[in-house]
């Protein structure tokens, strides 16, 4: 009987303690790398690679996300304020949802779908092939060399492609209010501008260079401790991505909190 009931605690207790141990790990790991930011050597063609890996080739999920995101919520918006009377909300709905929470959010899990299965696959295969052994061996510190450029192209590259995702996600609804809803385009944009303000735009921006940094941590992270061969490498770039979409909502949260709580 009382293995029955004390079976339950002790499973919750070694979860905890993992979940306990696993944090500390990504805390030093975090804290290691980016004290290598500030220390030379610095590897910028590593850094430029990854920057334009990072916002280039990421610019054209963004791109669609961002357009498509915009037409639906502003035939969404129209939907329901047509039901009181409140269709001219609609332009500063749009701008507000998008610049504030679902272009820093969808563009961050877009990236992290993309860049961090990425990281984690890259840095998991050197790992399981023993490069980042031979690394260490050539006197080339794996965490400078790997693990930095890659968390400082990814935290400065998100709030660009955050920016770029604002405009297409408000010219998205624009083009719907226009021509589907029946909007003068003028006094569209004259209501998104009108509302828009300064602290609006850098919330998002601040978002977006927190999630960047936290897709490219735990995509390194993950796979720099891979292991196992090649089914080794499959779990940690699925850890990777699960984690940084997971930790992306929840700072999200925090984040609002932080900026907009009264």
């Amino acid at each position: 009987m009382a293995a029955i009931l004390l079976d339950p605690l002790a499973a919750l207790g070694r979860a905890t303690l993992g979940a306990c141990r696993t944090l500390g790990d990504v805390a030093l790991f975090a804290l290691e790398a980016v004290s290598h930011l500030v220390r030379p050597p610095f590897y910028g063609r590593l850094f430029w690679a990854a920057f334009v890996e990072v916002a280039w080739f990421s610019l054209p999920v963004v791109a669609l996300t961002a357009v498509f995101t915009g037409m639906v919520l502003a035939l969404q918006s129209y939907t329901g304020f047509a039901r009181f009377n409140a269709q001219s909300a609609i332009a500063s709905v749009v701008v507000i949802s998008l610049v504030r929470e679902l272009g820093p959010v969808l563009a961050a899990l877009m990236v992290a779908g993309r860049i961090g299965a990425s990281f984690a696959a890259e840095i998991g295969t050197m790992r399981v092939t023993d490069q980042i052994d031979a690394l260490t061996t050539l006197s080339t510190n794996p965490m400078k060399y790997l693990v930095a450029p890659r968390l400082l192209a990814a935290t400065l590259a998100l709030p660009l492609l955050v920016l770029v995702a604002d405009i297409l996600g408000v010219m998205g609804g624009w083009l719907i209010g226009t021509l589907k809803l029946g909007f003068v385009s003028a006094a569209y944009l004259k209501s998104t501008f009108d509302f828009l303000q300064t602290g609006d735009v850098i919330s998002g921006l601040v978002k977006a260079a927190v999630f960047g940094f936290i897709i490219a941590l735990m995509g390194t992270w993950c796979g720099y401790r891979s292991k196992g061969g090649a089914q080794g490498v499959g779990g940690a770039t699925t850890a990777a991505v699960v984690a940084s979409s997971i930790l992306i909502l929840a700072l999200d949260y925090v984040l609002t909190e932080i900026f907009f709580a009264q």
